[in-house]
């Protein structure tokens, strides 16, 4: 066991390091002990507000459904032995109301009656008669009392998620309202003082608090109702407080962040301070420095701050929980197993969870991984799915198969487009139409560059992909490379755009920089090898007869135009290369190079698709076309044209 935290007042360091599972031992075991593992109690709400919530005790019907015996039909009631020998040619004549009653579907039947005739079966005879031509058995055409439900059968169990219809069967048999499970009461107590509440204009060194949201939505989604605590300041004895006064009226009480090992993360001394600190720090990545007390007898969660981290501690520790108290079973997502199809290395003393993209490519589900960086809440956005790759296992290798826990439906896998190859921000508005025009349809792009994207074409994992490499030999865009990377692979290549590149600088260029001459004097940022955008910058910087070497920056590579821009706005680089768009995103300059043609590869086999002939389709929509000429530096006059090989 390590030192304890902070006692010298300047370092916090963990109290151990604890596998996922001893975690959730210890958190089950204190819960046990103060009699607070078990489902919830119950209370009553009326039907209207009981759905999507869980039954606190089984459902017994009142009354019988139908309490009465109901004609089935709009006709007459009629005693069966009455219509006996009714034929075509003999029809029988019976007299109304004695013998045969009017009723609506629905009405009770009289207590002499015992079958129904359709009033399309009848024929009247006057007013006072009616003719059949065919007889009816006991029973025909009448609803039985008790047919739906009887009384005192068991209509419902204990620990049902409630959905539409059983609201109605509830009502049915006779009750106005249900017995639910209480919802859990939840406290997020927010700590940090740089965190500051959602806005498009935040100053340096604000955090946006958005891991509350999150949680919050995480809690809902588990049968619990939160509060949102506003932002606590870096002060131990704030954050004591807060935790005490939030355990007297919750269930359970998250505090975000302040949970590593730095000098200012006084959630563990907090909670030590107040009861019982059962865990600080378990072998999980990402989401390591997680925290679990009891204070007052109610369970305390230290959630990390980084968003991916917060958001994997509310999967693994926060909704069983919660579901335990709502008296269901543990969270199960569907499973799919696939190809991986990059190698990952994992820390041999951890369980580690990788969000994936997954495709469906030809017979193949194909697993990629996405970026890994616990701030990375996109990668949440965009996974479909997460790979658990458990303790003492150093990686998996690229190719094997793997099993997948999914966020999206099997459904929604086979119908989404897999762009693997050169970023282009315009791809996103693709999508957005396609899942517009679409519905159902979705279109998935990982940035590895346009010659990333031919080679995994290659490996038959992709659909599409995004390619503008120049051949400095011919000054022809894509097709040499086409050729000599896929080879034989009979292939669709359709012209995009042609889009400008150049070089972004800061708002209002204040170094005066105006080609690419000027970058032996500045610092530059680049995109990574194989990239068309530094194809394109090689072929420049040789013909002007400058080196690599004499670049500053030239080995600092991004993936996305977008990135390039992001490191420009910061101040980390005075420029880049990259598209017009690019720069007139983050309200930069832009000097201009040359315009180059965005093509996209598609292998021949996936064209019957119709995901898609349905993405092709969107090339000669005339809106998209305008939405992506509106954009600064695109020409789309070629767009949907097919490029000879």
């Amino acid at each position: 066991m390590a030192d304890a935290e902070r006692e010298d007042g300047e370092r916090n360091i963990y109290l151990e390091d604890i596998p996922l599972e001893e975690a959730r031992a210890r958190l089950r075991a204190a819960l046990e002990a103060v009699g607070k593992w078990d489902a919830l109690p119950g209370e009553r709400v009326a039907l209207d507000d009981a759905l999507g919530r869980v039954t606190a005790g089984p459902v017994w019907a009142r009354i019988s459904s139908p309490h009465y015996h109901a004609a089935a039909m709009d006709g007459y009631a009629v005693r069966a032995a009455d219509t006996r020998g009714a034929t075509e040619t003999r029809p029988v004549r019976l007299r109304v109301p004695e013998q045969a009653a009017p009723v609506n579907t629905g009405a009770p039947l009289l207590a002499a009656c015992n079958a129904v005739i359709m009033i399309e079966h009848t024929q009247p005879v006057g007013d006072e008669e009616i003719e059949i031509r065919a007889p009816v058995v006991p029973w025909q055409h009448v609803r039985m009392m008790g047919e739906d439900m009887v009384a005192t059968e068991l209509v419902l169990p204990a620990n049902h998620v409630l959905r539409p219809h059983d609201l109605g069967a509830i009502a049915g048999c006779g009750h106005a309202d249900v017995l639910v499970r209480r919802r859990a009461r939840v406290a997020i107590l927010p700590t940090g003082t740089e965190l500051v509440a959602p806005t498009d204009s935040p100053q340096p060194g604000d955090v946006i608090e958005y891991n509350s949201i999150v949680l919050g939505a995480q809690v809902r989604a588990a049968w619990g109702e939160f509060t949102r605590w506003a932002a606590l300041p870096d002060d131990l004895d704030a954050i004591r407080q807060a935790v005490v006064e939030a355990t007297a009226a919750h269930d359970l009480v998250l505090v975000l962040a302040g949970s590593s090992a730095g000098s200012r993360d006084f959630t563990a001394q907090a909670v030590r301070e107040a009861g019982t600190l059962l865990v600080h720090g378990v072998a999980v990545r990402p989401g390591h420095p997680v925290i679990v007390g009891m204070v007052r007898d109610v369970p305390v969660i230290g959630v990390p701050g980084y968003p991916v981290s917060a958001a994997l501690t509310g999967d693994i520790f926060i909704r069983p929980l919660l579901h335990a108290w709502a008296g269901q079973s543990a969270p199960r997502q569907e499973r799919i197993r696939g190809i991986l199809t990059r190698k990952l290395t994992s820390p041999t003393g951890d369980d580690d969870f990788v969000r994936v993209a997954v495709g469906q490519v030809g017979e193949r589900t194909l697993v990629t991984p996405l970026a890994r960086g616990a701030g990375v809440i996109t990668s949440l956005v965009r996974a479909d799915g997460l790979l658990h790759i458990p303790r003492f296992s150093e990686g998996v290798d690229a190719g094997r198969e793997v099993e997948v826990l999914l966020f999206r439906s099997r459904e929604a896998i086979e119908r989404t487009v897999v762009v693997v190859g050169s970023h282009d921000p315009m791809l996103d508005l693709l999508g957005q139409f396609l899942a517009t025009r679409f519905p159902g349809y979705r279109l998935a792009s990982a940035n590895v560059g346009s010659l990333g994207g031919l080679v995994a074409q290659r490996r038959g994992e992709a659909h599409l992909s995004g390619t503008h490499l120049l051949d400095p030999d011919t000054g022809e865009y894509n097709v040499s490379y086409i050729k000599q990377t896929l080879g034989d692979l009979p292939v669709l290549v359709v012209t995009f755009a042609h889009r400008e590149q150049g070089l972004i600088v800061a708002a209002d260029n204040p170094l005066d920089i105006r080609s690419l001459d000027d970058l032996a004097r500045v610092r530059f940022v680049n995109r990574q090898r194989g990239a068309g955008t530094r194809v394109l910058l090689d072929y420049e910087l040789g013909r002007r007869g400058i080196s690599p070497e004499q670049v500053e920056g030239y080995d600092r590579e991004e993936y996305t135009h977008l990135a390039v821009a992001a490191a420009v706005a910061s101040g980390s680089a005075d420029c880049g290369l990259g598209i017009h768009s690019a720069a007139m995103s983050l309200e930069l300059d832009f000097v201009p190079v040359t315009y180059e043609r965005y093509d996209l590869v598609i292998p021949r086999a996936h064209l019957a698709l119709p995901m898609i002939e349905h993405t092709l389709a969107l090339l000669h929509d005339a809106e998209f076309r305008a939405a992506v000429a509106a954009q600064p530096g695109y020409d789309v006059a070629q767009m949907g044209r097919e490029v000879a090989l």
